[in-house]
C-alpha cells in the first residue's frame, strides 16, 4: 500500500513539475512579448496557455482524487505534504525534494504571473487615460463644479449628444 502511494504521489509531482516548467518557460516569453508590444505573439501564445491551464486543472483534480482516496484510508487528507509526511521515512524523503521544489516553482509562477498582470493593468489604464484626452480633446473637467458648462468638448462627440 504505501509503494502505491509513493509511485502516484511521484507520478503527480513529476506530472505538476512539468507543467509547471512549461508554464514558466511560457510566462518568460510572455514577458518578452509584452515588453517589445508584439500582440500577434501574444495571441500565439493563448493556445499554449490554454493547454497548459487544462493541464493543471487535471493535476488539480487527480491531486483531489488522491486527497479523497488517503481520507477514505485515515490518512492525513489536508495536503500532498501531510500525507507525504505520513508515509514511512524512506519513502516520505524520496518525495521531500520534489515537493519542496513543486512549491518552490509555484511561488515563482506566482510572482511572474502578478508581475505581468501589474504591467498588463498598467497599460489598460494609460490606454484608458489616452481615450479620455482624446475624448475631451485635451481638457480636464473639474470634477466639481456649480456650473454645467460644456466648454469641453473632444472631437469625438458633438455637443448636441
Amino acid at each position: 500500500m504505501d509503494i502505491q502511494w509513493e509511485s502516484e504521489l511521484a507520478e503527480l509531482l513529476e506530472r505538476l513539475a512539468s507543467s509547471q516548467e512549461q508554464l514558466l518557460s511560457l510566462l518568460s516569453q510572455k514577458h518578452d512579448l509584452l515588453m517589445k508590444r508584439d500582440h500577434q505573439g501574444l495571441t500565439a501564445l493563448a493556445s499554449q496557455e490554454e493547454s497548459l491551464c487544462a493541464e493543471l486543472q487535471a493535476c488539480h483534480e487527480y491531486r483531489q482524487q488522491l486527497l479523497e482516496r488517503a481520507a477514505e484510508q485515515g490518512l492525513p487528507a489536508d495536503s500532498i505534504q501531510s500525507l507525504t509526511q505520513a508515509l514511512p521515512s524512506e519513502k516520505a524523503q524520496s518525495l521531500q525534494q520534489p515537493l519542496e521544489e513543486s512549491n518552490r516553482r509555484t511561488q515563482l509562477l506566482r510572482h511572474q504571473s502578478i508581475s505581468q498582470w501589474v504591467v498588463v493593468q498598467r497599460t489598460v489604464l494609460h490606454l484608458s487615460h489616452m481615450l479620455e484626452i482624446i475624448a475631451t480633446g485635451g481638457q480636464l473637467q473639474p470634477t466639481y463644479g456649480k456650473d454645467g458648462s460644456s466648454d469641453n468638448s473632444g472631437s469625438l462627440m458633438d455637443r448636441a449628444v
